[in-house]
């Protein structure tokens, strides 16, 4: 992917590190103060690497790349969301947003460089997908974001969701060795049970997750509780119907133990009506599941779908509690700088 021909040098382990020190000479305990540098320092330059000589930072810049993702450009929302654009080395924008509560400082990320699902109710789904973020430049949203949660609220991440732009499932590799990263006590050491994965339903990943024993939490975008609406606002709907998702799911859950959330955006006369909840309620019965949220619409330019009224949504809400499903009503956060659930979009209005 590099231009240069040049190694990323994020991409060595640290006993590659130090075979390549030991090559040019250089104390073993430099690869050491390296390594720190590169995922508990957050450096974002060998320039930044201050402990290491001049010499061997330019010897290291003139050998290996070290593309990191960049700021580009920050929007503060008056309730407090912060929507950040990033710039990665070969001139991408791709956005991440914090999403502040009392409780929770939360990173929203992103996995993909626009998307390739169409949904059509998300401005991601109306972009290209350009490409998948390599695992360093997913590992450098969750620390700059971090570093902004610290700056600006005083307080680390405590938790991280892959709700952004693209499909994580289909950048499988990279987004579960980012996460490996920010896990890891050589990383960010961020529990895994922290961690939300949000797949808009890719049924034989859903299995690999469960084959690779994951730890962090997986969600599942369904938004249609029958597959004749679901494949009209989801195209992944057509190779990937509800019963293969919900055999899936019950897959993953036999091999990790771990519940199942499910996403469900109200839109106005779509799916809002009571038989639709009866629907939903049905396919939460199915899976081993801990919480379906209820997630306020959010319009775009470019998708005519509305916002059900209150009382439809407390309807709704009111129907599933009296079935007993655990349900949240989830209220969004940022709209006023395109920064909600569904918005990331990268508009060049963003200054």
């Amino acid at each position: 992917m590099l231009k240069t021909g040049k190694k990323n040098i994020r991409e060595l382990s640290l006993q590659e590190i130090e075979q390549y020190f030991e090559s040019i000479n250089e104390k073993k305990f430099r690869s050491k103060q390296m390594y720190e540098w590169l995922w508990q320092k957050h450096a974002l330059s060998f320039d930044d690497m201050t402990n290491l000589s001049k010499e061997l930072r330019a010897k290291l810049a003139d050998e290996f790349s070290f593309p990191a993702l960049k700021v580009d450009a920050t929007q503060y929302s008056a309730d407090g969301t912060i929507k950040s654009r990033f710039k990665t080395f070969d001139g991408h924008l791709v956005e991440g947003v914090l999403i502040p509560t009392d409780e929770r400082k939360t990173a929203c990320v992103s996995s993909q460089i626009g998307c390739s699902l169409s949904c059509k109710f998300c401005a991601t789904g109306y972009m290209d997908r350009k490409r998948n973020l390599d695992f360093d430049e997913i590992y450098d949203e969750v620390v700059l974001i971090n570093q902004q949660s610290e700056r600006v609220y005083d307080k680390k991440l405590t938790n991280i969701v892959f709700m952004g732009m693209g499909e994580p499932l289909l950048n499988y590799k990279n987004v579960l060795k980012a996460i490996d990263k920010i896990t890891s006590p050589e990383g960010l050491g961020m529990s895994p049970k922290r961690i939300t994965v949000s797949t808009a339903g890719v049924a034989k990943m859903i299995k690999q997750l469960g084959d690779d024993k994951v730890r962090f939490k997986l969600a599942l975008s369904l938004h249609a509780a029958n597959d004749a609406k679901r494949h009209e606002i989801m195209p992944i709907n057509d190779t990937n119907d509800i019963k293969s998702l919900i055999e899936a799911l019950n897959y993953f859950y036999k091999q990790t133990g771990n519940k199942i959330t499910f996403e469900y955006i109200l839109f106005k006369d779509f799916n809002d009506s009571i038989k639709d909840a009866d629907e939903l309620i049905k396919i939460y019965r199915q899976v081993p599941a801990d919480l379906i949220n209820i997630i306020e619409y959010n319009p775009i330019d470019l998708a005519t779908f509305a916002k059900p009224d209150e009382d439809t949504v407390e309807q709704f809400m009111k129907h599933l509690e009296k079935n007993r499903v655990n349900a949240r009503l989830r209220r969004s956060r940022g709209k006023d700088i395109d920064a909600a659930c569904g918005q990331l979009a990268n508009k060049e209005a963003i200054h």
